[in-house]
């Protein structure tokens, strides 16, 4: 598989209209020799979308004078057969729902800056994704039984444990963009005082940190970080303490990105260990909800921006048609974007790279003191042959009790949904770590149900 001509993928994205992956897959696909002498096939039920990322892609493709071929469909079904890999990346009208979700859990008392994963918003954001992807199982099943199957449609451990345990007879793992390596470990290494900057990361920096990360989907912490056998964990929360309150690292400039620093030492401080998903990880703790009686150094999570998101993403199509349209050429386009997570891993699985990447899967060892089954995200070594996850050590205790809660949160969340059990969503809801009224609760899920009646599945109502 290391001859670039030996193999020709066929890589089949569902959701193509997704700002967040649909362009970035183009960029991959046609500048990988591994991956450009093969098929994309795009998939999306909004037409108008589709026909703009289907000619996209054919335009950078011609552009850059590659093989690769394009399909588009609004049926999956019509493009599955022969696929090798599909990439799970839609969410129905997410910017909305998301809004929905934060603005009826806030009535409530609840915080929510992302509102995807965790809380009410993780709940329901899988209640209305989670059947889709298990419809989309039952057609690969049958279509294309030895596709690896990718999930990168948040909660990515809620819908990484359906697969695993509801379509157990496919290859699957479940993805997030946040530990994209080996750009992660560079800029902890620059954050150690071991480069300057993450340009000079190389293979011999790499052999030299240790660098260890484990936890559940954005509730991840470095467990270990060592240079030369010496701990720089240190220095690495000294330099984020030095940043707190200039920076606004967590993907953007809105309420995921605020405080992120103060809120990493502060965690680093009381548990000793550095979360590493800091964005997401304030939302899965209670401390920034506002319910203390005093007052707190850092104030209460800022909520999800449903407007500024809409703004944002009018802004990335923007750019789309300016490519189309010739406003913006197409040369520029391979220097406007860069490797993405996904389509980096599948290269390395197509050409056999030996490259490790962190993956959501189950734990099988890796942390020694968690159950094999636990689905966590972690350093492994990812072939076409499997994906197995690299010894991280022990999960410290308090943050050990922490992920564990996480975790029986998100495997009810799978469970109510696949079993469409209304007792099961309760419990999920009531087992949530931001859920502080069991009355609360129920109203919440009253109202959301209510107010997300045109998306979610009949089965709630019945």
């Amino acid at each position: 598989m290391s001859d670039s001509n030996a193999f020709q993928p066929k890589v089949v994205v569902l959701g193509a209209g997704s700002l967040f992956f649909g362009r970035q897959s183009i960029w991959q696909m046609v500048h990988s020799p591994y991956l450009n002498n093969g098929t994309l096939a795009l998939v999306d039920t909004d037409e108008d979308r589709l026909a703009r990322m289907v000619n996209l892609a054919k335009a950078v493709a011609k552009e850059n004078g590659v093989p690769l071929k394009v399909e588009g469909s609004t049926n999956r079904r019509d493009v599955l057969k022969g696929a090798d890999f599909v990439v799970l990346s839609f969410a129905e009208d997410t910017v909305k729902y998301r809004g929905i979700d934060c603005q009826v859990s806030l009535n409530y008392g609840i915080r929510m800056c992302s509102g995807d994963t965790i809380g009410p918003g993780g709940i329901f954001r899988a209640m209305r994704e989670l059947p889709v992807i298990l419809a989309c199982a039952k057609d690969i099943e049958e279509l294309c039984p030895d596709a690896w199957v990718i999930n990168y449609i948040n909660p990515s451990t809620v819908h990484g444990i359906a697969l695993s345990r509801y379509a157990p007879q496919l290859k699957s793992f479940a993805l997030c963009d946040g530990h994209h390596m080996p750009h992660v470990k560079a800029n902890y290494a620059v954050r150690a005082g071991i480069i300057a900057d993450p340009s000079d990361f190389n293979a011999e920096i790499d052999r030299r940190f240790d660098f260890r990360v484990a936890g559940v989907n954005h509730f991840t912490w470095l467990i270990k970080a060592e240079y030369e056998g010496k701990d720089v964990a240190s220095m690495i929360a000294e330099a984020m303490r030095k940043a707190a309150g200039t920076e606004t690292n967590g993907g953007d400039t809105g309420a995921k990105a605020l405080f992120n620093d103060s809120i990493t030492y502060q965690l680093y401080d009381i548990f000793g260990y550095i979360p590493t998903c800091t964005a997401h990880t304030k939302e899965y703790v209670r401390y920034w909800q506002g319910l203390g009686k005093t007052k707190d150094a850092i104030p209460p999570l800022s909520i999800w921006e449903t407007d500024e998101r809409y703004k944002r993403h009018e802004e990335m199509w923007k750019q789309v048609d300016g490519f189309l349209s010739g406003e913006l050429p197409i040369s520029g386009y391979m220097q406007s974007f860069g490797p993405d997570h996904a389509t980096d891993i599948i290269e390395n699985m197509v050409g056999n790279l030996g490259k490790r990447f962190f993956i959501n899967t189950l734990n099988d060892g890796a942390v020694s003191n968690m159950n094999d089954d636990a689905f966590l995200e972690l350093l492994s070594e990812v072939s076409m042959e499997g994906i197995k996850p690299l010894h991280v050590g022990e999960m410290p205790r308090g943050i050990r009790g922490m992920q564990e809660l996480v975790l029986d949160t998100h495997e009810l969340t799978a469970e109510a949904v696949a079993e469409r059990s209304f007792v099961k969503l309760r419990r999920a809801m009531m087992t949530d770590p931001l859920v502080n009224s069991i009355h609360d609760a129920d109203m919440i899920i009253k109202e959301l149900l209510e107010q997300e009646k045109d998306v979610l599945p009949k089965y709630w109502y019945e």
